[in-house]
């Protein structure tokens, strides 16, 4: 398979791709950071679906790692795939729960179909993950993950974040 990578800086909310990703905290819910910024732009009808989640599959939230699937509301994408990401700690490896919002997200957009997806640098914000592994594992787990979607977005929030992750493509073999 021949998936096509791109780093993108800039706002997650604004990309025309199939699906976003959803840095999303485990109440589904709603929160800071690019959970509250999907949520906002995308509208209550994002809200509803996850409400409607948290009624029935996921009563006590969405497991660390785990993706599911709602509506994008009104941003400009089908689809907004929520995963939670695992807070960073110095001396507990959490890397497999990192790498798995990546490859459940992946598997989720091509369960839907889709052919483009943007992710943000999942649990480098507020969950505290150092920006450059958690480029590296993006990076490395987009290109070797098995679900087939062809076009594979990550945009990164500034310009030191990107500085990092063109570095990191770079010595991946971009």
């Amino acid at each position: 398979m021949s998936r096509r990578i791109t780093l993108v800086t800039g706002d997650i909310t604004a990309q025309e791709v199939d699906a976003i990703v959803n840095a999303a905290n485990s109440s589904l819910l709603g929160g800071g950071g690019v959970d509250g910024a999907i949520h906002r732009r995308g509208g209550p009808a994002i809200l509803e679906e996850c409400r409607a989640l948290r009624a029935s599959r996921y009563g006590k939230g969405l497991p660390t790692g785990e993706a599911v699937a709602t509506t994008a509301g009104r941003l400009p994408a089908r689809w907004v795939i929520h995963t939670v990401g695992p807070v960073w700690a110095a001396g507990v490896d959490r890397t497999p729960l990192l790498r798995a919002c990546y490859a459940n997200s992946l598997r989720v957009a091509a369960e839907l179909g889709t052919g483009s997806v943007a992710f943000p640098l999942i649990s480098a914000g507020v969950y505290r993950w150092p920006k450059r592994d958690a480029v590296v594992q993006a990076l490395d787990t987009i290109r070797t993950a098995a679900a087939g979607v062809d076009d594979v977005r990550l945009v990164l929030f500034d310009d030191a974040t990107r500085t990092i992750a063109d570095e990191v493509y770079a010595e991946l073999g971009g």
